[in-house]
């Protein structure tokens, strides 16, 4: 499979619309971008593309890296950042599948794939398809898998994404805290690549309202309750045993001598796995 980090930003992106800080100045000084998350796995084997989550900036960000448009998508969970990009589907596609998880959400009384199907009821060409947690289903010629994670107060799962023929995996940790359920690292370890939410560096905490979680000696690896830290988000690589990680979902908060650094993903790095 061939992985091209699409988006690998957080609400805001870097650089931020209207911010002149040291980083965001960086960013535009390198001519680097971290736009709102997406990415996009090609399997060659039968010329088909998936799209992890619909970014706000799917129009720029296809046209930038000129990737064919995806025959499948699966959506993490219903924030802005990672769901209003679907809206492009319009006039594009003849037909587009879209997977979400069906889990009721006790904050919206509906699944991801709910409230997908009700809020783009419009688009004629994508059909919502429901699936169950912990249970893979087959798109793309993938093997695909959602599992729950943490990121209050909504609903949001991460992905396992396998190639049965290759064996090469892909993880995504999707947007979380580091308190993973055991039963979704389970499905998520041992992937060749982890793309893993890491928003700020460990000792932004202290500007949080409400701190950190999941503190190991002087170090949180959860930022507030909804994000992991860089620190939680490479622990979490560890925990999973992958044989490579990014830190993607990342702020413009991160210091500019520290924002651009491995392992810290831009926009248009591509892996094959």
């Amino acid at each position: 499979m061939e992985v091209t980090l699409l988006g690998t930003g957080d609400t805001t992106g870097t650089p931020t619309v209207g911010c002149d800080c040291d980083t965001c100045e960086e960013a535009k000084r390198r001519g680097v971008e971290r736009t709102r998350f997406s990415v996009h796995v090609y399997n060659e084997r039968t010329d088909e593309s998936l799209l992890v989550d619909a970014s706000p900036d799917f129009r720029y960000q296809f046209l930038r890296e000129d990737v064919p448009l995806p025959d499948a998508m699966v959506i993490s969970h219903i924030h802005f950042d990672h769901l209003d990009g679907l809206g492009n589907a319009y006039r594009l596609f003849d037909e587009l599948d879209v997977f979400a998880a069906n889990e009721s959400d006790p904050v919206t009384d509906e699944s991801v794939a709910d409230t997908i199907s009700r809020k783009y009821d419009y688009l004629d060409a994508v059909t919502v398809y429901p699936q169950s947690p912990f249970e893979p289903f087959e798109t793309c010629g993938f093997e695909v898998t959602l599992v729950p994670v943490e990121h209050p107060p909504l609903v949001c799962y991460g992905l396992r994404i396998e190639d049965p023929e290759t064996g090469a995996v892909l993880s995504f940790s999707g947007d979380t805290s580091y308190g993973l359920p055991e039963a979704s690292r389970d499905v998520l370890a041992a992937p060749d690549l982890l793309l893993a939410d890491g928003i700020v560096p460990s000792e932004l905490c202290k500007y949080h309202p409400l701190g950190g979680k999941h503190e190991h000696g002087d170090v949180f690896y959860t930022f507030g309750t909804k994000h992991m830290t860089r620190e939680g988000a490479l622990a979490l690589a560890d925990d999973l045993d992958a044989d490579e990680a990014r830190v993607v979902h990342a702020a413009h908060y991160y210091p500019v001598e520290e924002a651009f650094a491995d392992p810290i993903a831009v926009d248009g790095e591509t892996f094959s796995l």
